[in-house]
């Protein structure tokens, strides 16, 4: 380090949820590679945040709040906790900030840190959906934040088409993780379970939150109903699931009426995923782990009445996060009304076969790989990049 930067840089990290405790613990430890002891972290995050040695404000789970819903009942905790977090960042004064995705907690105390440490860089890890929703927000950052790390392609050309901050794409997290998710266990996963040859393979993925496996259970359970009856050569299904949803699911199984294999842990997730013909999935980050694999899909979602009736709002071309990094509506989306048992089981048939729609899927689906790559090196490589820049340079500059 320079004898600008001869005392420790600090650098103060918000994540608001736990996806963003992971992406702040990779950076953290990334960093702390490069830095040594010649870097300090304050802020807010949680226990994988906490390994690389954060001592967070408060527990995560006091602003971990999921849906409009929720986070109206919470809304006085959580405005208390925004003054808060400000207030201690400000005492801090680092010389980077960085907010990692929630943008209803993370923007909010952004906005106001900039106003009392104007100088101060802060850089958004994770893009907002402005490409999907609420476009004009991109234009709207740009007073209080600098740069934004993007985990999709197509995300710095859509700040720049909308006026929003410099992005940078540096990579989604499952590109560090392909070797796991292009699974050689599959043949193990095969024998353990018994699976019969002859039968075609049909992986269900209905989500890992509460409200999506209660919307998706029923009809993706007659969907199953009708590819079993369908298919002469018969049927397996394996069925991933997560420790939160997996008594919801086993529940819900019991109206199915259909051999299930419920599975658990990533492993056995994504050996499933190269053992399928084909996957009947809730929209999600899964579209992309099955089109990293290749594994042909249809995709269903179903919200709540009050959601539905905002559709018009949408700007995406998909709400499919496969399509959306190819750039082309690979997978099919059924949404809402359209997710129907009949519907769904016609689209799944021909690629549970050997048709001329799923080999179009299955050559479509290699250019998910192309789009999401980063050139060999791994997204928190590259977010430290961007943050030690921005955070060395105001320094230099105080």
């Amino acid at each position: 380090m320079t004898s600008a930067t001869a005392r420790p840089l600090r650098l103060y990290l918000i994540a608001g949820e736990h996806s963003g405790d992971a992406l702040g613990a990779k950076l953290m430890a990334e960093i702390k590679t490069r830095l040594g002891a010649a870097v300090v972290f304050d802020g807010v995050g949680g226990e994988d945040m906490a390994r690389e040695g954060l001592v967070s404000l408060f527990p995560l789970s006091e602003v971990a709040v999921m849906g409009p819903i929720n986070i109206f009942k919470q809304l006085p905790r959580l405005i208390d906790r925004v003054h808060e977090t400000v207030r201690d960042a400000v005492a801090v004064s680092p010389d980077a900030i960085v907010i990692i995705d929630s943008p209803e907690f993370t923007h909010p105390i952004a906005k106001r840190i900039r106003q009392r440490l104007p100088s101060v860089p802060v850089i958004d890890y994770v893009s907002p959906t402005i490409w999907a929703w609420r476009p004009g927000r991109a234009r709207k950052m740009r007073a209080y934040v600098d740069h934004v790390l993007a985990l999709l392609p197509f995300e710095p050309d859509a700040h720049a088409r909308l006026g929003g901050p410099a992005c940078t794409y540096i990579g989604h997290a499952l590109s560090e993780r392909l070797d796991m998710i292009r699974s050689p266990n599959a043949d193990a996963l095969r024998a353990r379970l018994s699976l019969d040859p002859k039968k075609r393979i049909l992986v269900v993925l209905p989500g890992s939150r509460v409200s999506e496996v209660s919307r998706l259970m029923p009809p993706f359970g007659q969907t199953v109903r009708r590819l079993r009856d369908a298919l002469p050569e018969g049927l397996e299904v394996l069925l991933p699931v997560v420790p939160s949803v997996r008594g919801l699911i086993e529940e819900a199984l019991k109206t199915w009426d259909v051999p299930v294999h419920v599975i658990e842990g990533e492993a056995d997730k994504f050996a499933a995923f190269q053992l399928a013909d084909a996957a009947l999935a809730a929209s999600g980050t899964v579209t992309l782990e099955l089109g990293l694999v290749g594994t042909p899909a249809i995709v269903a979602y179903k919200v709540d009445v009050v959601i539905s009736h905002m559709r018009f709002l949408l700007k995406a071309q998909s709400v499919v996060l496969a399509n959306l990094v190819a750039g082309e509506n690979i997978y099919p989306e059924f949404l809402q009304e359209n997710a129907t048992p009949e519907k769904m089981a016609r689209a799944l048939i021909p690629l549970l076969s050997h048709s001329t729609e799923r080999t179009k899927q299955v050559e479509a689906l290699a250019r998910v790989s192309e789009r999401i790559a980063t050139g060999g090196r791994r997204p928190s490589a590259l977010a430290a990049d961007v943050v030690l820049d921005y955070a060395i340079h105001a320094r230099l500059r105080a």
